[in-house]
């Protein structure tokens, strides 16, 4: 098991490449001086791990926190995502290189087709598919990306994609957290060395209102988000906490002094259904 020790611990992916255990989300989060702020206090907070995409609409403030963070490239670890509008062979390159120029970098860390089965694309699914991960494999091929993966995924939509893939994809960034484990999901990623990261692992702040949570919290003397962000972590989940505050910013990070019980884990564990659960990306209308 990978080390729980701090913030820049890494998980190695199915290519080698290192990934840091927790990673800063910056989905919801405006463009402009928010979106600039909050990048900024994760990374004097110690995150060097940033994700964002292109559907967020933050790239370009994204890019400027991290310009101006003075934190040197190597060290860190960026993604970002490939949206339903872009794909296809062409398109997912022209993309790629739309998303780095609003970064201000020359490469991301990882790239992900953000979700499987646009509403748009749904006549002629398995060769877009099959066009758009060859896409990214040359991308990876010529370091524009030093990892490639998947958002949203489900192991339809990965098998499908594995029918042609030369790459295997390195993550799966799904809706992951008390209220939905996705365990088809995370089990059929576990199987193929995919990492499962965990996007809105703290349910949009729907799991807050779990009285449960909050006596587990107590105990610990910690609050309901470094509990959830600390149980994400000992399933081996990569988790994505976001928030726009910088007392919080900080407040997540601070999940390596303390060690769930077994029990607790559990009782975690059982949590279905009480704060939402994923979108059947075959069903969303965008």
């Amino acid at each position: 098991m990978t080390a729980l020790t701090k913030l820049t611990d890494t998980y190695s992916l199915n290519n080698g490449t290192q990934i840091p255990i927790v990673g800063f989300g910056t989905w919801q989060t405006p463009d402009g001086q928010v979106a600039y702020d909050s990048v900024l206090a994760a990374l004097k907070a110690g995150y060097r791990h940033i994700d964002t995409a292109a559907a967020y609409g933050n790239e370009e403030s994204v890019g400027q926190a991290i310009k101006d963070s003075g934190v040197a490239r190597e060290d860190l670890f960026v993604t970002t995502k490939l949206w339903n509008a872009d794909h296809g062979y062409d398109q997912a390159k022209a993309a790629l290189a739309t998303s780095l120029e609003k970064l201000g970098l020359d490469y991301v860390d990882l790239y992900l087709i953000h979700w499987p089965n646009p509403v748009a694309m749904r006549d002629n699914f398995e060769q877009l598919t099959a066009d758009t991960w060859r896409a990214m494999e040359e991308l990876y091929a010529d370091r524009k990306a030093c990892a490639i993966g998947v958002s949203n995924f489900r192991p339809k939509h990965l098998d499908v994609l594995l029918k042609t893939a030369k790459v295997v994809p390195a993550v799966n960034q799904i809706f992951l957290n008390p209220s939905d484990m996705e365990p088809e999901v995370v089990a059929y990623n576990q199987a193929h060395g995919i990492l499962s990261e965990a996007y809105s692992p703290l349910g949009t702040g729907k799991i807050f209102a779990i009285p449960e949570l909050k006596s587990i919290a107590d105990k610990y003397d910690k609050s309901v988000a470094q509990v959830v962000l600390r149980w994400s972590l000992q399933h081996g989940f990569l988790p994505l906490p976001k928030s726009v505050h910088a007392d919080r910013i900080e407040q997540n990070t601070e999940l390596f002094d303390f060690e769930l019980s077994e029990d607790d884990m559990q009782t975690i564990d059982g949590f279905h259904g009480v704060a939402g659960l994923a979108n059947d990306p075959d069903e969303v209308d965008f």
